[in-house]
C-alpha cells in the first residue's frame, strides 16, 4: 500500500522516501544522546517511520526493542507493525475488556493474526474472524480464535448472531470497509464498538443510514499508526514490551513467517503479497 501511495507517508522529516517500516538487525553507532539502554552488538528490532528497505537505518531508540535470544531476526523483524496495530485497535482505541465478545476481520493478514493473540490475551471471552479459505481459518484457529468463518462460503453476521444468540459482539476490527459495513452493524452489541484499521474493499458506502448507529448507540473510530506522533508510537511500544514481548520470548505468542525472500528479490516478495495467497509475514533479509 505504501508502494501504491495508498498508505502515505506522514509529514515528518525522518520519513525519506525509502519504503520500509519494521526492521531488525544489530546496533552498529550510537549518538552522543542515547541512553543506556542499548550497546553497540546489541539484537534489536522495532519501527520506523520509513527506510527499513535498506541495508541500515537511523532511528530513535524509543523505537527500539531488544530481540530475546528465542526468537529470530525474520520472526522479529515482521512483529513491530501488525502487533503495534493490534495493540492500538484493541486496547489503546477499542478498550478491550476481560469477558468482551471480539469480531477481528482478515484474521489471517498480518495485523489480523497479532489481533486474534493480544485478544485472546487481553482476555476476550469470544473471539470471531474471519478468512478467505479453510486453511486460513484453521491457521486462526490456532492463534486462538474460537470461530472461524469462511466469508466465501459463509455470512459472518449470521455466525455471530447465532454464536452470541443474538446479542452480538462488542468490539469489531475491521481492516475491510465498504462490503463489511452493514453486517457488521448489524452484529455489533448495544453500545458496540467498531474500530476502524483499513478499508481494504473500498471506502466509499452506499445507502449509509445513521440509525444504524443510533439505534444500537454504536461507536465508531478509524485508525492508522502511521500518523501517529513519536511520543504515542513511544508508548505503544512500551505496551508491547511491557505485555506482548514476554509472550513472544516464550513461545506463548508468534509471528507467523509465511516466506522469506532476499532483498533483491523484493518484487517477488511484493507480487507474493498482492496474490493474497500468502497467511503471515513477507520478509526480505538483507545480505551484503
Amino acid at each position: 500500500m505504501q508502494r501504491e501511495d495508498r498508505y502515505p507517508y506522514p509529514l515528518l522529516p525522518e520519513s525519506g522516501n525509502i519504503l520500509g517500516v519494521e526492521f531488525s538487525g544489530v546496533v552498529e553507532e550510537k549518538g552522543p544522546e542515547c541512553s543506556d539502554s542499548f550497546q553497540i552488538g546489541d539484537r534489536v528490532f522495532g519501527l520506523a517511520y520509513g527506510g527499513a528497505y535498506a541495508q541500515k537505518i537511523v532511528v530513535s531508540e524509543k523505537m527500539l526493542l531488544p530481540l530475546p535470544p528465542s526468537l529470530s531476526f525474520e520472526e522479529a523483524a515482521g512483529a513491530p507493525e501488525t502487533f503495534f496495530t493490534a495493540i492500538q485497535a484493541i486496547h489503546l482505541v477499542g478498550n478491550l475488556q476481560p469477558g468482551q465478545t471480539v469480531l477481528i476481520h482478515a484474521g489471517a493478514s498480518g495485523v489480523g493474526q497479532s489481533a486474534i493473540q493480544v485478544a485472546k490475551f487481553g482476555g476476550a471471552s469470544t473471539i470471531i474472524t474471519t478468512a478467505g479459505s479453510d486453511e486460513k481459518c484453521q491457521l486462526c484457529r490456532t492463534l486462538g480464535a474460537d470461530i472461524a468463518v469462511n466469508y466465501r462460503t459463509e455470512d459472518f453476521a449470521e455466525v455471530v448472531r447465532t454464536a452470541t444468540k443474538g446479542r452480538g459482539v462488542d468490539l469489531i476490527v475491521d481492516l475491510v470497509g465498504q462490503n463489511y459495513w452493514h453486517r457488521n452493524t448489524a452484529c455489533a452489541a448495544m453500545d458496540g464498538r467498531i474500530v476502524l484499521v483499513a478499508a481494504l474493499s473500498g471506502s466509499k458506502i452506499a445507502d449509509f443510514d445513521l440509525r444504524a448507529l443510533l439505534n444500537k448507540r454504536l461507536w465508531v473510530q478509524a485508525t492508522t499508526l502511521r500518523t501517529r506522533d513519536a511520543a504515542y508510537q513511544a508508548r505503544v511500544r512500551d505496551f508491547f514490551a511491557e505485555r506482548i514481548l514476554p509472550h513472544l520470548s516464550k513461545g506463548e505468542m508468534r509471528t507467523v513467517v509465511d516466506k522469506v525472500y532476499d532483498w533483491r528479490d523484493v518484487s517477488e516478495a511484493h507480487k507474493r503479497l498482492e496474490s493474497n495467497a500468502h497467511a503471515g509475514k513477507i520478509i526480505c533479509r538483507v545480505t551484503e
